[in-house]
């Protein structure tokens, strides 16, 4: 155990001194904060690794920790889980602390993106001397179905992105936990392997699974029927894109500033006033943007478009949730639903 945890911390402080950021990161300081402050606070044992019957899972986005949740539903006295990123910072910022790379060492079961946001969990799960700790990677688990990233007309491209050689390997879109689809496919696969570490409460984490991929499927069937009902048919963003895989799912088109992991916070004249031309071609009446927008850009366009009575909408991509926000009730489908009703109330 000595020996496991030196190369650990020896992995995460060589991380710290190269800088190691995910695609489009923006803030080069850490976002993790303590975990245990929080799982005292909602009732989840933290793990000392003195009781042997403990079990643990890490988790390092917010709807991951969620699923797995659901799916263990009351055994939580003895499984210890723990979310990385509670502290609010986004999948593209966030650094691992020491502390961090120590619980993954630690756990029994570790499930993370796998995109460019967090290639540095790759290095974690390799250092790791545990021979019984299972992993998802969620974009591994996606296998085809992963969509690489696009740069769709009119978005601005960054200068790495420019630069790039054409033999250079394909960046995939990292972001497919905001497919409703995906999450059924996903939740799936985190059931089997919450069994292969409990199989003593197989039939409660089957019982819990079937329920929630329910639940998921009533909000994806409303948004089917919503979309599908609409005569719009294409969305523009005045932020950065995340969306694709939703919106794939429901047969939208999409106009952006930026791609969903863009470290952009400044569109160029000619992005601007491509999406001003676009909402006039398309007569659009909304403008919408993500979480924690200043709205400087999207402020902008409706500015350079001259269209009357148009308005700023807010989608929630959930990559910042924190722990106050889980205390105060957000869950992966509350979330999602404020996401159908911002949608309801915009598209016609």
């Amino acid at each position: 155990m000595i020996k496991k945890k030196i190369s650990i911390c020896a992995l995460a402080c060589a991380m710290a001194f190269t800088g190691m950021t995910g695609c489009g990161s923006e803030d080069n300081s850490s976002g993790s904060v303590n975990p245990s402050a929080y799982e005292s606070e909602n009732n989840v044992p933290a793990n000392t690794g003195s009781d042997t019957d403990s079990l643990s899972i890490v988790c390092t986005i917010f709807p991951e920790y969620d699923w797995v949740k659901e799916i263990l539903g009351t055994h939580t006295d003895h499984i210890e889980v723990s979310y990385l990123l509670d502290s609010g910072v986004d999948l593209h910022s966030y650094q691992p602390t020491v502390n961090d790379m120590m619980k993954i060492s630690d756990c029994d079961l570790f499930v993370y993106v796998g995109g460019e946001s967090d290639k540095w969990a790759d290095n974690a799960v390799s250092s790791s001397s545990s021979q019984n700790m299972k992993v998802i990677n969620l974009m591994e688990i996606l296998g085809d179905a992963a969509k690489v990233e696009e740069l769709k007309e009119g978005m601005q491209s960054e200068e790495e992105e420019e630069s790039e050689d054409e033999g250079e390997e394909a960046e995939y879109d990292e972001h497919v936990w905001l497919s409703l689809k995906n999450a059924k496919l996903l939740c799936t696969e985190i059931e089997k392997n919450i069994e292969s570490i409990d199989a003593e409460n197989a039939a409660d984490y089957k019982a819990n699974l079937d329920s929630y991929i329910s639940e998921l499927s009533v909000l994806d069937n409303s948004f089917e029927t919503l979309i599908g009902s609409s005569s719009v048919k294409a969305l523009v963003f005045g932020d950065r894109f995340p969306f694709r895989y939703f919106v794939d799912d429901y047969g939208l088109d999409y106009y952006a500033a930026f791609i969903g992991c863009s470290a952009e916070s400044e569109a160029s004249f000619e992005t601007v006033k491509f999406l001003s031309d676009k909402i006039k071609e398309l007569d659009c009446d909304t403008v919408f943007t993500l979480e924690n927008s200043n709205k400087d850009i999207a402020n902008s366009i409706i500015t350079n478009s001259g269209k009357k009575n148009v308005k700023i909408a807010e989608l929630n991509s959930l990559q910042s949730v924190s722990k106050n926000d889980i205390k105060n009730g957000a869950s992966y489908i509350s979330l999602m639903q404020k996401n159908y009703d911002v949608l309801s109330s915009t598209l016609k």
